[in-house]
């Protein structure tokens, strides 16, 4: 029996299927359309899917205003994003409550049937420096924010057709299907780790020594939209793949994709990000430095705070924090601020930009800092995008 019970209690499915699923696809081609964006339709999946539970559809006023206010639900449980469906002006002029609309995706695709449970207007500076602690459209969730419609719409969604995927098919796993994989595995303590980036040593160091107090460990990529300059999914992946062939023990260790957008949002989005792997399963959940973050716009060790701010166990799945991890040259391993007695002279860490100056010249980072497996399929892929 696992140990992590979905976020208020049942794990939430809204895919229609069979009879009921004709008869929605049906209807829909009767009713009024929402198109949606790429973010909204990650969300539309990952409520259908449960990953999202306890919601049902895309937030009414009364939860969208307490999370924003206090990341919590009307009901009192937490939640820290709203997770909304904006529509212009005119085209709310057009929608009634209780009403059913289809939403549609970029191509007019009829993905889903929705229910009407209210229309309002929201702050988009209040969302914004409540959320993402900041009002600058520099920064990429507030001017997605920004560009979003001036109206919500909530309501509960029933799905009659996924969103089309080609890639990472085999990775596309719903929280019913981890769950039951946990389950099989024998796995009752489960620690999730959260990435948009390469993995390299640092990461891959955090990742084992959680491994070293729990059954089995979920490497959970982000796989929806990301800001143009991060490394695309499909590099990644197969940095991942070569990890999981050469270096992490097969039957302790789980690879699959976690269909969500990016927000960027920091500590708000760490809190949302453990509260989703808590229903794929997980009972922990890896917060390293600076998570979900952008640019300067959140303190090295906010999303560690954040976690304060709710009582013990309240959340339902077990934070791990994790300092800065580097390789130290005296103590001849991997080691961290917590562990390293040394001067930082000791310490090989690289940044970001020199990172990407390296692998764009083709030269590979030290093998303290990146595998060299991982660093081939980077410099390989800058090639490419530099010809």
């Amino acid at each position: 029996m696992l140990h992590s019970i979905p976020h208020g209690g049942k794990l939430i499915n809204r895919i229609l299927r069979g009879k009921d699923r004709e008869l929605s696809e049906l209807k829909a081609k009767e009713l009024k359309k929402l198109q949606l964006n790429k973010r909204e339709i990650s969300d539309l999946e990952m409520i259908a899917t449960g990953a999202m539970s306890p919601l049902e559809g895309f937030m009414g006023r009364d939860d969208y205003n307490t999370v924003v206010d206090t990341m919590r639900l009307a009901n009192g449980l937490p939640w820290s994003i709203p997770i909304t469906l904006s529509v212009k002006e005119e085209t709310a002029n057009d929608l009634s409550m209780k009403e059913e609309v289809a939403l549609v995706d970029g191509e007019g695709n009829s993905l889903a049937v929705m229910l009407i449970e209210d229309i309002y207007s929201h702050d988009k500076e209040k969302e914004a420096i409540e959320v993402y602690k900041t009002d600058s459209p520099e920064h990429p969730g507030v001017k997605q924010l920004y560009d979003s419609g001036p109206i919500l719409i909530g309501g509960k969604i029933s799905l009659f057709h996924r969103p089309r995927h080609k890639d990472f098919i085999q990775y596309r796993l719903d929280p019913a299907d981890t769950r039951k994989i946990f389950q099989e595995k024998g796995w009752k303590r489960v620690v999730g780790f959260q990435t948009r980036n390469p993995i390299h040593r640092a990461h891959e160091y955090i990742q084992k020594s959680a491994l070293e107090i729990v059954d089995g460990l979920l490497v959970h990529p982000l796989v929806g939209a990301t800001k143009g300059d991060d490394i695309s999914a499909e590099i990644r992946m197969r940095c991942y793949e070569a990890l999981f062939e050469n270096y992490y023990p097969k039957d302790r260790t789980f690879l699959a994709v976690f269909p969500a957008a990016m927000r960027y949002a920091g500590p708000r989005e760490a809190i949302f990000h453990a509260i989703c792997r808590k229903n794929y399963g997980c009972t922990h959940f890896i917060v390293g430095r600076d998570h979900a973050g952008v640019g300067n716009y959140y303190g090295t060790f906010d999303a560690h705070y954040i976690f304060d701010e709710f009582e013990d166990g309240e959340l339902g799945i077990t934070p791990m924090f994790f300092d800065h991890t580097f390789y130290c040259k005296r103590c001849t391993s991997m080691a961290s601020y917590k562990t390293c007695p040394h001067d930082s002279s000791e310490h090989v860490t690289l940044s970001g930009t020199k990172v990407r100056e390296m692998l764009k010249n083709g030269v590979t980072p030290p093998p303290e800092f990146s595998r060299p497996e991982v660093a081939k399929i980077l410099i390989e892929a800058m090639s490419v995008n530099k010809e």
